[in-house]
């Protein structure tokens, strides 16, 4: 489908929603090395978990204010006040689990920026620093170890079909689809 603007886009960009239309055209697959925005991303993936990516996009910025603008320290130091809080926060997703998730998954991503000097080394280190070119599926083996070693490390919400999505968010793996007009590019 040709759009207003007169590019194609791959076929899951809401064509009504700006939001959509810029994450898609400047943020989706572009490879992202700064631990903020890799637990930024971390974060908004685990709540997507049986929604649509569109509906936490539409609330990233409450997200961001909620979540003291995802600074890891901060969140991973969160109690029980600060649950509640976030479950009485009508601008985000109210999952319980999903709240209590971020916390914890903070502390093990410092614990892994300790052991690797940063996170992006981390999951960098799973393809030597190459992006991978793939479309059409929800996981990968790949998305499979990096799901069972994180889990391993005590986080949660980081399915494999979760840690896929991550990967195609910060640019890992590149996956626009076929007559996209980003299919053949890297930014």
């Amino acid at each position: 489908m040709r759009w207003a603007d007169g590019k194609v886009r791959c076929r899951w960009a809401n064509p009504q929603n700006e939001k959509y239309i810029h994450y898609h055209d400047e943020e989706w697959g572009v490879p992202v090395y700064d631990d903020h925005k890799l637990f930024e991303m971390l974060v908004l993936e685990g709540f997507q978990a049986g929604l649509s990516w569109e509906c936490v996009l539409n609330k990233q910025e409450a997200f961001r204010q909620a979540f003291d603008g995802f600074d890891v320290e901060k969140v991973s130091a969160y109690g029980e006040n600060d649950f509640r809080r976030l479950r009485e926060n009508p601008d985000i997703i109210r999952n319980n689990r999903k709240i209590q998730a971020a916390a914890g998954n903070a502390k093990v991503f410092l614990e892994i920026q300790r052991e690797f000097g940063s996170f992006s080394n981390y999951i960098w280190h799973w393809t030597d620093g190459q992006i991978i070119y793939e479309k059409g599926i929800a996981h990968s083996e790949l998305s499979d170890q990096i799901s069972k070693d994180l889990k391993k490390r005590g986080m949660k919400f980081v399915g494999t079909t979760i840690i896929y999505s991550y990967l195609q968010a910060v640019g890992v793996i590149y996956s626009h689809e076929e007559g996209c007009f980003l299919e053949h590019c890297e930014k």
